[in-house]
């Protein structure tokens, strides 16, 4: 297939750079392909009442320190991997999940290249991995690149 758009999710842990280098090594082969960049912050939830309601609902641009620092990170990934990205965003969501599928949808992505941990036991029952989660609801093609089980420390 020839894929135009392709994007590249990361959760800017140490191995991230496994799947950052899949992905540069599929865009290098594709010519007329660009590459973007996500990595998505979990959105702070507002209490209202008996209500939670997302942080980034009440304003236009949340700007926390999270954000501020996630973006640090990411410019730092892009160059430590040599990423020629025309697009890199962090963003915030509800969930990971959430994030990701808005932006396949938003964008036209062609291509999904993430990571996926393995988890086991009561980490996997409670919560899961993101690749598992958005592949129904993905619009396009995926690459789900097998990483080891994060440390502790990672997370």
């Amino acid at each position: 297939m020839s894929y135009k758009h392709i994007l590249l999710v990361t959760d800017l842990l140490p191995d991230a750079h496994i799947v950052a280098q899949k992905a540069k090594r599929i865009v290098e082969n594709r010519p007329n392909a660009k590459l973007s960049v996500l990595h998505i912050v979990r959105d702070t939830m507002v209490g209202f009442g008996y209500e939670l309601v997302p942080a980034s609902s009440l304003y236009d641009a949340i700007d926390d320190e999270r954000c501020q620092e996630a973006r640090a990170k990411l410019a730092q990934f892009l160059t430590d991997n040599d990423l020629h990205a025309v697009n890199s965003e962090v963003t915030t969501a509800i969930s990971s999940s959430e994030g990701i599928v808005n932006y396949c949808h938003k964008h036209d992505v062609d291509l999904l290249v993430i990571g996926r941990h393995e988890r086991h036991g009561i980490a996997a029952w409670l919560s899961g991995a993101t690749a598992d989660n958005i592949l129904p609801n993905v619009p396009c093609d995926s690459l789900v690149v097998r990483l080891d089980k994060p440390k502790p420390n990672d997370i």
